[in-house]
């Protein structure tokens, strides 16, 4: 799979498919991003700017248009900035689907609106689909890594436990990607919930991803000396 890595090579691919826009109509300028852009192997950052660049042209009645036609060509690259995030999560049906569109949609809005967020998060800890499920974690790992409040991871963390009696693989390691995450950001927290996560009621998968992020934190806190 051909790969794109700078923006140089984004703003070239995103004004050809402007013209082509210009020139024929929106189909065509979405068959020039499927096959000039979303066929390529592109990274997350690199995609985000992609569709930045993107929105400056599209008329904002056009953009959900546009959204939703490119999710159905199915391409890896084609879950960028979607708004409508838990139905394409359970349309797309794939850990990727569920991981960019977690972190960058559900992961941004619980980082930028962590009040408003987390109640949503609360209520899709109850949704029928694995995937709606592991976004929670997915959201989880990006608004901590970014810096939310640790008032707010406190929120999280117990929200994770909760949900680490799961049995489904995709769940696991979404859950505990966020969890992994809180314990090496956050380690004072872990410990003071060190009585739930010992619990036997947690399941051992989760007390492990637990264990990883204290070590990566001790890591890098030997780095840093």
């Amino acid at each position: 799979m051909d790969q794109i890595t700078s923006k140089v090579q984004i703003r070239e691919i995103v004004a050809a498919a402007k013209q082509q826009g210009q020139q024929s109509g929106i189909e065509c300028l979405i068959l020039s991003l499927q096959e000039c852009l979303l066929k390529k192997k592109v990274r997350f950052p690199l995609l985000e700017f992609a569709a930045r660049e993107i929105m400056l042209f599209v008329p904002e009645a056009e953009q959900l248009h546009l959204t939703d036609r490119l999710i159905v060509t199915t391409e890896m690259g084609s879950y960028e900035s979607i708004h409508k995030a838990c139905t394409y999560i359970t349309m797309g049906n794939q850990w990727y689907v569920c991981d960019i569109i977690g972190e960058r949609v559900l992961g941004h809005a619980l980082l930028t609106s962590p009040k408003k967020t987390i109640p949503l998060l609360e209520e899709l800890a109850h949704h029928p689909d694995k995937w709606i499920v592991r976004t929670i974690g997915v959201a989880t790992h990006y608004a901590v890594k970014k810096g939310l409040p640790a008032t707010f991871v406190d929120i999280l963390l117990k929200l994770l436990i909760s949900l680490s009696n799961t049995t489904d693989f995709h769940v696991k390691k979404g859950i505990g990607w966020g969890a992994k995450t809180i314990a090496k950001f956050h380690p004072k927290l872990v410990t003071c919930y060190s009585k739930e996560i010992e619990s036997p009621e947690t399941k051992q998968w989760f007390r492990t991803k637990i264990t990883i992020g204290l070590n990566r934190h001790k890591l890098g806190a030997k780095q840093i000396q």
